[in-house]
């Protein structure tokens, strides 16, 4: 009986603590996965550890009829990697939760079922700081992944003062951005700079995150990051926006709706490049999307989606040789993929993209990538152009693997404003 038990319990190890990406969705029908601070949709998903905070999850499922779906949380290390913890150990309470709170959709002529839940729950609270990999699936199976979010649960033990300035190299000067910082580790015991590690994200862009910065001087308990080719971010411009929290009246980014089909087809006007036009600041929304709507009281469950149509117009209607165009921001998870890439037609001389949305609020940009390295970044240096005076937020989080511990704790975390910092 003993045998038995322990070959189930590892089992059940490895069924949910198996290697998987953070931000993807897995599963056919799931749409519009959000996860973030209570009330706010512009943010990071950080729970302060042993708090009364909370954070908001939702979702919906397009099968139109409600589905048994459970979730639970993975300790990572600070490149995201499972921890080498007892999965006893990293949760308090149980380790598989039903989500018990849905409704179907009233109002949208897309028939789904939204999915709510605040998090943590009390019976299934984190138990260190670190990073989580909050996992969705179906049936208390598993091998049934829907989908899988980031969540950050923070013991701020350091102080990070943190400023954006321009480069000093040339080369750098007028479009990028460079992040200097300094950890004061006092309440630290730190035997060995290795113990600790720094890692910058900008705009919430995981997938371009600077990590594996060394402290370029320590002064005593002060840890300055400050090299000059440490933390070097392509500036970009301010994003582009659709106002889609109406289907129908058409605000200023949508060409067009088309409401015989169902879902609604909306084609939003056509996007140039901007590489040759002047710096101009406005109030954007950094990639973020807000899910809401302006005819309807509950915007997750009465909401509607549409088909909609992106497109891009290279100059002289030429695709760029070598190069693919992606569309990035929130909408597309912030990654070059199937996803986020752009198909040339050659017919119209443009670059197009259809996405299904739910009604809100959309920021993007365009970008580039050299087709033949999937490890070479987005660029947006052709499509939008980089002048170092646009308003980015860097996120800097500090981890700390103390002596005989087995995963990195989330000990620092600082969001900078990159024209507040000036």
């Amino acid at each position: 009986m003993r045998c038995a038990l322990v070959i189930v319990l590892g089992a059940l190890s490895l069924g949910l603590f198996a290697q998987r990406l953070p931000d993807q969705v897995y599963m056919a029908g799931i749409r519009t996965p959000k996860l973030f601070q209570q009330n706010n949709q512009q943010s990071l998903p950080v729970w302060v550890l042993n708090s009364a905070e909370q954070l908001e999850l939702h979702f919906d499922d397009l099968t139109g009829y409600p589905r048994n779906f459970y979730y639970t949380l993975q300790l990572c290390n600070a490149d995201w990697a499972p921890a080498d913890v007892n999965i006893f150990d990293q949760i308090k309470g149980f380790l598989q939760n039903r989500l018990s709170q849905y409704r179907v959709s009233s109002i949208a002529a897309t028939k789904y079922v939204h999915y709510q839940a605040l998090l943590p729950e009390r019976n299934c609270m984190p138990a260190k700081a670190g990073n989580y990999l909050l996992k969705v699936f179906l049936d208390n199976d598993t091998a049934k992944l829907a989908f899988t979010k980031r969540l950050l649960v923070l013991d701020q033990q350091v102080l990070i003062g943190a400023s954006v300035q321009q480069p000093f190299n040339n080369e750098y000067l007028r479009t990028h951005q460079k992040v200097q910082f300094s950890v004061n580790t006092q309440k630290l015991n730190i035997l060995s700079p290795q113990q600790v590690k720094a890692v910058v994200v900008q705009n919430n862009k995981w997938n371009e995150a600077v990590k594996d910065i060394q402290p370029a001087f320590i002064r005593g308990n002060v840890y300055d990051y400050n090299g000059e080719r440490d933390c070097i971010f392509f500036a970009g411009k301010e994003y582009r926006w659709v106002d889609l929290r109406s289907f129908r009246f058409l605000t200023d980014r949508m060409e067009s709706v088309d409401r015989r089909s169902a879902p609604n087809d909306i084609m939003v006007k056509q996007d140039m490049e901007r590489n040759d036009l002047r710096y101009m600041y406005f109030s954007d929304r950094n990639g973020y999307d807000e899910i809401s709507t302006t005819e309807s009281v509950n915007p997750w469950w009465q909401g509607d989606y549409a088909n909609v149509q992106f497109s891009f117009v290279p100059r002289a209607n030429r695709p760029y040789a070598g190069k693919d165009v992606y569309l990035v921001g929130e909408l597309t998870g912030n990654r070059a993929g199937d996803t986020s890439r752009m198909v040339y037609d050659t017919s119209a001389g443009m670059y197009r993209k259809s996405l299904m949305l739910k009604q809100g609020y959309y920021s993007y940009y365009y970008a580039t990538k050299d087709a033949r390295n999937q490890y070479a970044r987005l660029d947006p240096s052709v499509t939008e152009g980089n002048y170092w005076e646009t308003e980015n937020e860097y996120t800097i989080l500090f981890y700390n693997r103390p002596f005989s511990a087995r995963h990195d704790e989330l000990v620092g975390m600082v969001t900078v404003n990159s024209r507040a910092a000036r």
